[in-house]
């Protein structure tokens, strides 16, 4: 059975390393998009663009390229609802377990003396957020990882097939981090 992982990320620690074991040892697909898709790459991963994935070039200086249905679609699809799953099929939307992504350095952007307005508006994440969401809702399906601390944790989880019990506890990390209570 196929397995996709989506990896965006700002903070690129140790993403090349883990990402590679995702792909050499548990055999997941990786999806990405822009820098991260390059450093990917570089580290001679095969990485499927996100505007490959979904048929839809990334349009508005990439500002749109992560909001799209089959990116949702695959984070949101229930796999215990038998609708949920037929949509999926009927629209082409390959399911995503696994998605790694942490958010534009929105703060460190503002604090730089010569930070303009311009500057600042393109520093806030709109996808990122929006996917953590969508993973986030969906955890007993998707494995949402937005801390690079917490990779190591993900591959011994992956290794001893307990990845699910920890699936709810990443979730509420993922809210807590980025969206604090």
């Amino acid at each position: 059975m196929k397995k996709l992982a989506l990896i965006c990320v700002s903070d690129k620690q140790g993403i090349a390393d883990f990402a590679t074991t995702l792909q050499e040892k548990f055999k997941y697909q990786i999806l990405s998009t822009g820098e991260t898709a390059f450093v990917l790459k570089n580290s001679g991963l095969q990485v499927t663009d996100i505007s490959s994935h979904t048929g839809s070039k990334e349009i508005m200086d990439g500002c749109i390229t992560t909001l799209h249905p089959k990116i949702h679609g695959g984070l949101l699809c229930r796999r215990d609802n038998p609708t949920h799953l037929q949509q999926a099929i009927q629209s082409h939307i390959e399911l995503i377990d696994l998605i790694v992504v942490n958010f534009y350095p929105f703060e460190k952007t503002i604090q730089q003396k010569n930070c303009t307005l311009e500057k600042a508006i393109e520093a806030i994440d709109i996808g990122g957020p929006a996917m953590i969401r969508s993973a986030a809702k969906n955890f007993e399906s998707v494995t949402i990882v937005t801390d690079p601390a917490d990779y190591p944790n993900i591959l011994s989880a992956l290794e001893n097939n307990t990845l699910s019990i920890l699936r709810k506890q990443f979730a509420l990390k993922a809210f807590q981090k980025n969206y604090p209570i």
